[in-house]
């Protein structure tokens, strides 16, 4: 089975906000600020009650974002997601339920991996695009390095604990295609809704990477 890659679908830097929202009134309007500053791939995490209704309203009301669906945990999330317009879709794991459930939709999936075992185990049920979770707590660019020949077909979009001053770093290894971040959108920012605040950190952002 070939399965569909989330990489030819970037467009704009390889950074990827990884978005918590719990209120569909902010939602759009935070899309729209990091749309504004260059990012266009956004990761909206279901951590929240009304996370799938914040990442709805994304997808429908900023088109010019690439809409994934993350923390994907139970098989029926997988439908669940596509149904409501997400563009590609990310675990925290993997088991084979999911992966079952994540070939279904016929979108892209990054399942998680934190262990050169675990990203074995993602290969042989066909993936080659991974997500390195939690990337900093598991070594940062030299487990990723380390990697690389181990794996050479697999490639990464690492993401937890990374900050502005490691993107540099982690987007130079050949084996990462991206990576997601949480730093772009400060709680209390979007609390405060200075959406001129994260418009300026994806800016920021913007400037640390290359274009895919």
């Amino acid at each position: 089975m070939t399965l569909p890659l989330l990489e030819p679908s970037l467009s704009g830097p390889r950074i990827v906000p990884v978005l918590v929202l719990d209120d569909p009134a902010e939602a759009v309007p935070l899309a729209q600020a990091l749309v504004a500053g260059g990012l266009t791939t956004l990761e909206v995490t279901l951590r929240t009650p009304k996370a799938l209704a914040c990442a709805e309203a994304i997808a429908a009301k900023v088109p010019e974002a690439l809409v994934g669906f993350g923390t994907l945990i139970r098989p029926e999330q997988f439908a669940q997601a596509r149904d409501a317009g997400a563009r590609f879709l990310v675990s925290p794991g993997l088991t084979d339920k999911l992966a079952a459930a994540a070939k279904a939709t016929g979108l892209p999936y990054l399942p998680g991996i934190a262990t050169v075992s675990e990203a074995l185990m993602a290969w042989e049920h066909g993936f080659r695009e991974l997500k390195f979770f939690p990337a900093m707590l598991n070594g940062g660019a030299p487990a990723l390095k380390g990697m690389a020949p181990l794996i050479p077909e697999v490639r990464f979009c690492p993401t937890g604990g990374i900050k502005a001053e490691n993107v540099r770093e982690i987007l130079s290894l050949p084996n990462v295609f991206a990576l997601g971040g949480t730093w772009l959108t400060p709680a209390d920012a979007v609390k405060e809704r200075r959406w001129s605040e994260i418009e300026r950190l994806a800016r920021e952002a913007s400037a640390l990477c290359p274009q895919a």
